[in-house]
């Protein structure tokens, strides 16, 4: 006989443990599962290695409306106060300083723009000359010429280690009074069936085959969520483009994060250089953006799942079109397939790497093998773009799919949070709404 939940999540990774902490701690839903198909939490792209360890706040992101920005301030505002209140912040958050770096005339004159629009929104912003960026970054100024400003943030949280947070909510979720959550690792998912109680799913671990009865699921597993929900029959309308990113390793060059300015017509992250969480005493520079035909990095038995997602029809046709009919797109894609080139790859990246840090030499760049992840990019078939934002797809019976959170793993509280309320309006549990927005919104 199935063992009965009332939620069941399929994955995780910062998304799934997020939102099972959210509903063990303010609903009063009795029980709960995980199921993850690693032996750890956010072994995938929740790991260290495999992300940037970046928590966005929309202050430097020049690719934010100001709009967006403070939605992207409040999500992590969510994060910043579930980790100070409740969490253990020694292990999770750092702090480091943090700027996007506008180099030229035309990039200062944008950046001095936003410092007017966005300063007011943000109290630490500050509006960065060179000698001030000098100070903070020694290398990002000496031996330049061209003009350079910043806006810049020195005293706040900037970097997350998003497993070690994982691991947080999946440790408090268990501890949570009242409800009975339950952790399955080494465990995958088969095939999931709707039927008169909720769904069925079929699982497999070291002890073999069983089955989980959920009232609720929620499939925040990356592209394979895509992957799971095509096979219900649902998001057909969707394929899956996964973006790879690869990073450079220096010696520890940088003290703090340093951005550069968005091209509009790239819909890929620009270039950056972090500390290392995992690594202090190197900077991580990157990422690049490579089309991979897999849905998880480094793992080649992915790539049939890839083409059961990516249906070469008109609207994937014309999608990719649109992108290599832009000189932009195209020379960047051709870019970054050579900077997987060895040998060549670190002197073309070289080049890049030197807007940030001019003095850069080619003996201090070094590729960082087996490290970045994938991003699943949805390709809108219908409308023949790309998705950028959120993708979810909800058939409103009682099931959700979520293949990638926007901006990434910082939103994680805030996406959980919109999941937790479709799930309290379908199964009409309680919902301490008042402590939520106690411990994680105010100020």
């Amino acid at each position: 006989m199935a063992r009965r939940f009332d939620v069941v999540i399929i994955g995780g990774g910062i998304s799934g443990t997020a939102l099972l902490f959210l509903l063990a701690r303010y609903t009063d839903l009795g029980r709960i599962a995980l199921v993850e198909k690693c032996d750890d939490i956010a072994a995938l792209n929740s790991h260290g290695r495999n992300n940037s360890q970046t928590l966005h706040c929309g202050d430097i992101e020049t690719n934010y409306t100001l709009e967006k920005a403070l939605q992207v301030q409040a999500s992590a505002r969510m994060l910043v106060n579930y980790v100070e209140r409740l969490g253990e912040s020694g292990t999770i958050l750092h702090k480091y300083p943090k700027m996007v770096l506008g180099v030229g005339d035309e990039e200062c004159a944008a950046l001095r723009r936003r410092f007017e629009q966005f300063s007011p929104h943000y109290p630490g912003m500050r509006l960065l000359e060179r000698e001030e960026i000098g100070a903070i970054e020694p290398r990002v100024t000496e031996g330049r010429e061209e003009e350079v400003v910043a806006l810049g943030v020195v005293d706040e949280y900037s970097g997350v280690n998003f497993q070690a947070l994982a691991i947080d909510f999946a440790t408090r979720a268990r501890r949570a009074e009242g409800c009975e959550a339950e952790v399955m690792l080494a465990t995958t998912v088969g095939r999931i069936e709707e039927n008169g109680e909720g769904f069925r799913i079929d699982i497999e671990d070291e002890s073999g085959s069983d089955s989980l009865q959920a009232r609720f699921v929620i499939v925040s597993a990356g592209g394979h969520s895509l992957l799971f929900a095509q096979n219900m029959g649902y998001g057909h309308e969707y394929a899956c483009l996964p973006v790879a990113g690869s990073f450079y390793y220096t010696p520890r060059l940088l003290n703090g994060k340093v951005y550069t300015v968005q091209n509009e017509k790239l819909p890929f992250a620009a270039i950056h250089g972090d500390p290392d969480i995992l690594v202090p005493e190197k900077t991580r520079f990157g990422p690049t953006a490579l089309l991979l035909p897999m849905l998880e990095r480094h793992n080649y038995r992915t790539i049939p799942d890839f083409f059961r997602t990516f249906s070469f029809d008109r609207g994937v046709m014309k999608t990719l079109g649109g992108l290599l009919g832009v000189a932009d797109v195209r020379n960047y894609m051709l870019k970054n397939m050579l900077f997987e080139v060895p040998y060549v790859r670190q002197r073309l990246f070289l080049k890049d790497a030197r807007k940030i840090v001019p003095t850069m030499a080619l003996e201090d760049l070094s590729f960082a093998e087996g490290i970045g992840g994938i991003r699943p990019v949805m390709i809108d078939k219908k409308n023949a773009r790309l998705h950028l934002g959120e993708a979810k797809i909800d058939p409103g019976n009682g099931i959700i799919f979520n293949m990638t959170p926007s901006p990434g793993a910082t939103s994680c509280l805030a996406n959980g949070e919109k999941d937790l309320r479709r799930i309290v309006a379908q199964l009409g549990c309680r919902f301490d709404e008042a402590a939520l927005e106690r411990e994680l919104k105010q100020d």
